[in-house]
């Protein structure tokens, strides 16, 4: 199959950021706070896939930046302005900045030139975080955004992107969340009104330089 000439376009290496979205072992490890999405994210294929988008990412010199969602040790300026925060705080497993449970999961490589950002606040990896400003200082014309969870922090670091000027571009098999049965129609009726939507193969390929253009991308 030909790469496609659009999407070729859009991810351009030197132009690109690939983020990754609280892809960290407290989500989506093994001794994840979220056990049911971690279980999504794995079955699903959705956390190889980022792997192997992070892998195409590092060959093809595109910039990589993995979100994290963290809380201090005494979670001092955590958000409890939501239900969602205020049952993360009863969780048996805490995203403390220095543990475990804060670092990127495997099998995603972090190479040396990947930019790490914690944020210790709010829903989305973009808003009231450095990622905006590293975007525009890296020259990124577009985010591929990857991880989860489809519930929230995807579709709101979506719509931060497009609100603030860039190409969202997503893989769709990258993303998870709960339900599973959720994702296709949070896709669908939502990320795919305003982003690229693809597949990590055509991603990859793309990176990869291989095939022949032609004209079967998604808007």
């Amino acid at each position: 199959m030909g790469v496609d000439a659009r999407l070729m376009a859009q991810v351009v290496p030197a132009t690109t950021v690939l983020l990754t979205v609280e892809c960290q072992q407290g989500v989506v490890g093994a001794d994840s706070a979220l056990p049911e999405l971690a279980a999504a994210a794995r079955e699903s294929g959705a956390l190889d896939n980022v792997a192997r988008l992070v892998g195409a990412a590092h060959g093809a010199g595109v910039q990589v930046v993995h979100a994290l969602a963290v809380r201090r040790p005494d979670g001092r300026g955590a958000s409890r302005n939501a239900r969602l925060f205020r049952a993360a705080e009863r969780l048996p497993v805490q995203q403390v900045l220095g543990t475990p449970a804060a670092q990127v999961a495997a099998p995603i490589a972090v190479s040396e030139d990947d930019l790490v950002v914690r944020r210790l606040h709010g829903l989305s990896p973009l808003a009231g975080t450095d990622v905006d400003a590293l975007l525009r200082n890296l020259g990124c014309r577009t985010v591929v955004i990857t991880g989860v969870s489809a519930n929230v922090a995807i579709p709101n670091a979506v719509f931060d992107a497009v609100n603030a000027g860039y190409v969202a571009v997503v893989p769709e098999d990258a993303i998870a969340g709960v339900p599973a049965s959720y994702v296709p129609e949070v896709v669908r009726h939502s990320l795919a009104l305003v982003a690229t939507v693809t597949r990590t193969d055509d991603v990859v390929g793309c990176w990869e330089g291989a095939g022949r253009p032609t004209e079967n991308a998604q808007g």
